[in-house]
């Protein structure tokens, strides 16, 4: 056990860890003695005896520590009021003398309290990977590894083992608050400053930001930022991340930041962010405050498939010595718990699964015995009893350290001498071990390296749009501003696809709001978030939102301060900069203050922080004359972005995002469409929903097919436009080696034979195999059983027939059933341009009287009504007290359907395992906005007999 005494020797230990963790795999050490040797100059160093006793490499294990760690070590007697401690401390005496080290008493610590022993048992057998009944001697023989009174202590050790503790303790002086950070220079060239290098790019930025001038409140706010950023030295900080970006955008990778970075007006300059200081509100200080004195939030978002190039360059620009990714501590939740304990407790596999399936993403914990006893376990025997106590204990204890989603930690010196460094699951990356809330305690540079798939998609969306218009290429600076045709389609919620607008919640906001412009996206992204719902912002927005539109322009507000502050949203403080601004104008916060109530609003459930706030708020508020129900009314809003209140910073540069995204559904449905396809996973609908709603928009789609498709979905010339043609990574089992071989491969006329794609494709019968259950060797071959067939009879390449550009005579073999084609297509494909399989069953839907989607929007509001369709989505916020939404798709549309949490209790087997549902209930009608209230549901998924589909379910 080795001690840091001070800040070198922390240093030191920091750097052996570091070096032990880079040599060996993910959560594991190899350090040899020579590293221990170098390392040992300031540490101190507790040697732990093998407890066998007179253990022959003892003695010259204590020599080696006492040489190496000259009177800075000692032997640690450790205790547990075993049956030989008298021996064992004999014995630990006679051989400390022996080597020449003092004793000290140590304890072994692995527990708070005793109590937790059976928590500490199934630990390690966790640790293990076996039961606890199968540990062994690797379980401790009793419960005294925990923290135990001095009182106590004193009974099993010699009161010199015990002085020596304190002896040690009064050496060791070392406090984390000794750390110091300093951020990289080498950004700056040879003969300048970080003050004037940053200036100078700064000055080029509003240049190209402004060909026609800078307004002069921007260059007025720019000023004002420098001076901040000058005071406080963040320059190294601002140029580290310029240089991130500006070598993405090199390389051709669309980035974009967000977040707080956005109310910067020296971000904007820089392109890091894309939001007009000029078109916006801007509160700095939200971004970066004085009294607050840390590092600044900066996420810039990349696309998802090429961040690994950014963090690359990092790691190559700074060394591995100097960057690393942040750490995340990955916390135990209900089924990670459930599952490690029920294996540890020896219940087998089959029972944990059936567990785990029956527990939904909402259940709390006091449901569990329930589910338990649902799935055939008795609550009320021990080892249930024992699992149930075992759970409470584990819950939110940490699992394991994984990487953080882009927090990039760089530094001046070597970064292992702050804090270890250790190697990551995934190849080339690196990790330091601390996460972010960490990282902010100690003030070290984080740059969020972050993914997003829709600049993947976007990106992509412009490269096929220049390719197929041959014109200049789009960038979301050029692309035609404030279009109202995009803005009615974005009221009409048509907005599958859509970033940030397209989940059922939106859906059904974008109606009633009705934007019309970019400041209404701003709105609508941060409206329909947690915090504007608890805190009761969402109707009396909507319902002054309506008045204004007709006609009402003035809005009452308790003063001129806060009206300036909340006019921009009628009066409904929606954002967290509002918040921060009415803290300041109405009861006289400082705007470092104005910070700190942020800060708490974000974490007050687990801090309490927020109401010595709250005092402060009212005392503030009564003395500049506020009535008491507008201070209650401000409050309550304030508690619910407790709840996760969005900036407008961050809404705005999303918003952006939303446009854009919008703009090319509406006029590149197709180049949009196969952007998406091309970038997934990512966003809230599948492929299959995707190519339906791109169909009915007019896109024609074109499937699989070894003759024209590439690896990527493409675009080819049609008859009413592009039309879209799937590509071959839509083909489950066949690999990108084998589909990128196929398109190099394939002579100008396209392929002759089988025979000829398998030989210069240079295809195994794997791969043959799985494009022929995709139906995408139709052209050579015919319908798939006939592929099939073909197919199984090529062998690999040192079959007899290779060489061959012949094909063997096809079989006369049965053409297949369009529901079993379909039913293929979705199981190799995952969808299928035949028809959609709901539409097979609409005759016997019919005579239960169970309407379409498209019957279903026509109806009236209050009437009853049935549907029944694939279930696509499930979905559960936080906010929605129980309630469940759930889409319905069938071959005319989509069915949103309501779930109350009274009837998800009652019917939680189908609500949550039914692949086609019949829903029987009641239309509600708001507008354009219409939602079947569930009664009853019923499971029908046994009429799609081996169709795969799955749902996409979210919190």
């Amino acid at each position: 056990m080795l001690l840091a005494p001070d800040r070198e020797a922390y240093g030191d230990l920091s750097a052996l860890i570091a070096t032990g963790r880079r040599q060996a795999g993910k959560g594991s050490y190899r350090l040899a003695r020579a590293d221990v040797a170098a390392a040992a100059a300031r540490l101190l160093a507790l040697w732990l005896p093998s407890a066998i006793a007179d253990d022959p490499v003892d003695e010259a294990d204590g020599r080696w520590f006492a040489r190496h760690f000259a009177g800075r070590a000692w032997l640690a007697v450790e205790l547990f009021q075993d049956a030989g401690d008298r021996e064992r401390l004999a014995r630990l005496r006679a051989l400390a003398a022996l080597c020449g080290l003092p004793c000290v008493a140590a304890g072994d610590v692995h527990m708070h309290v005793r109590s937790r022993r059976a928590l500490q048992d199934v630990l390690t057998a966790i640790r293990l990977g076996k039961p606890v009944a199968e540990c062994g001697m690797a379980l401790f023989p009793n419960g005294e590894r925990h923290l135990r009174s001095r009182l106590s202590l004193a009974r099993i050790y010699p009161a010199e083992l015990m002085a020596e503790t304190v002896r040690i303790a009064e050496r060791c002086t070392f406090s984390l608050d000794s750390l110091r950070y300093e951020y990289p220079e080498e950004l700056v060239p040879a003969g300048s400053t970080p003050t004037r290098h940053l200036a100078a790019l700064i000055e080029a930025g509003l240049r190209r930001r402004y060909p026609d001038g800078v307004p002069i409140a921007v260059r007025q706010q720019v000023g004002k930022e420098l001076a901040l950023i000058a005071e406080l030295r963040y320059e190294p900080f601002f140029l580290t991340v310029e240089d991130a970006v500006a070598f993405a955008r090199s390389q051709g990778i669309l980035c974009q930041g967000r977040g707080s970075a956005a109310n910067s007006a020296v971000c904007y300059a820089l392109g890091i962010t894309e939001v007009d200081p000029s078109r916006s509100a801007l509160l700095f200080e939200r971004f970066l405050s004085r009294e607050r004195n840390e590092p600044p939030d900066i996420d810039v978002d990349f696309e998802h498939e090429r961040r690994e190039e950014v963090i690359q360059y990092l790691y190559a620009k700074y060394g591995r010595d100097r960057a690393a990714l942040a750490a995340t501590v990955i916390t135990y939740r209900p089924r990670s718990t459930l599952r490690d304990l029920g294996r540890a407790l020896g219940f087998d596999d089959g029972q944990i699964d059936r567990l785990n399936k029956t527990l939904a993403w909402w259940d709390r914990r006091d449901q569990l015995p329930q589910r338990l006893e649902e799935v055939g376990f008795d609550p009320r025997s021990r080892q249930v009893r024992l699992l149930l106590r075992l759970t409470d204990q584990l819950l939110r204890f940490p699992r394991h350290l994984s990487q953080h989603v882009g927090g990039f930690v760089i530094s001046r010196g070597p970064l292992a001498r702050l804090v270890p460094i250790e190697n990551a699951a995934m190849k080339d990356r690196t990790v330091i071990q601390w996460d972010k809330d960490d990282l902010e305690s100690l003030g070290l540079l984080k740059v969020d390296v972050l993914a997003l798939g829709m600049l993947s998609a976007i990106r992509r969306a412009f490269d096929l749009v220049a390719a197929v218009r041959r014109q200049p290429k789009l960038t979301m600076a050029t692309l035609p501003k404030e279009d109202p045709a995009v803005y009615r389609m974005i009221c009409r919620a048509d907005t599958l696809g859509v970033f940030q607008i397209e989940s059922r919640a939106q859906m059904s906001m974008l109606p009633k709001l009705k934007p019309v412009n970019f400041y209404d996206l701003v709105v609508e992204v941060a409206l329909v978030r947690p915090g504007p719902i608890q805190g009761g912002m969402v109707h009396p927005y909507l319902e002054r939102r309506e008045a204004y539109r007709q006609g009402q322009r003035e809005f009452d507000y308790p003063s001129p301060a806060v009206r300036r502050v909340l006019e921009r949203t009628l009066g409904i403080p929606i954002f967290q900069e509002q918040v921060m601004e009415l803290a300041v104008v109405a009861a006289d916060f400082t705007h470092g203050e104005s910070d700190q109530l942020r800060r708490s609003m974000a974490s007050w459930r687990q801090s309490g922080t927020l109401e010595r706030f709250r005092l402060k708020l009212k005392e503030g508020m009564r003395r500049n004359g506020y009535e008491e129900h507008y201070i209650e009314r401000i409050l309550a809003q304030i508690e619910g972005f407790s709840e996760y209140g969005f900036p407008e910073s961050h809404a705005a540069s999303f918003a952006l995002l939303v446009y854009v995204s919008a703009w090319l559904k509406r006029y590149e449905p197709a180049a949009f469409t196969c952007a998406l396809l091309n970038s997934q996973p990512m966003g809230f609908y599948s492929p299959a929903q995707l190519v339906q709603d791109a169909a009915r928009h007019g896109v024609e789609v074109r499937p699989v097919d070894v003759q024209h498709s590439g690896w990527d979905c493409s675009l080819e010339a049609g008859e009413h436009g592009p039309a879209l043609r799937l590509g071959l990574r839509l083909v489950q089992g066949l690999s990108a080696e084998a589909g990128g071989r196929i398109a190099a491969a394939r002579p100008a006329g396209g392929y002759a034979a089988l025979g000829q794609l398998q030989r210069l494709a240079a295809l195994d019968r794997r791969s043959l195999g799985a494009l022929a259950e995709a139906d995408g060797l139709a052209a050579l071959t015919g319908h798939r059983r006939q592929a099939r067939w073909l197919a199984g009879g090529l062998g690999g390449a040192a079959d007899l027939t290779a060489g061959l550009d012949e094909d063997l005579a096809p079989a006369d073999l049965p053409v297949p059933r369009l529901g079993e084609e379909i039913a293929g297509d979705y199981r190799s494909v995952g969808l299928s341009l035949r028809a959609h399989p709901v539409s097979l069953l609409r005759a016997g839907l019919r005579r239960e009287r169970l309407l379409s989607a498209g019957e279903i929007l026509a109806c009236q509001d209050r009437q009853p009504a049935r549907a029944c369709g694939i279930v696509t989505t499930r979905q559960r916020p936080g906010t929605a007290k129980g309630t469940t939404f759930v889409t319905l798709e069938d071959e005319t549309g989509c069915v949103n359907v309501v779930v109350w949490s009274d009837l998800a209790e009652r019917q939680r087997k189908e609500l949550l395992g039914a692949r086609l549902l019949a829903v029987y209930g009641v239309v509600q009608r708001d507008g354009a906005v219409v939602h079947l209230l569930a009664k009853r549901l019923v499971d029908k998924s046994a009429l799609l007999g081996e169709l795969l589909v799955e749902s996409r379910d979210f919190k």
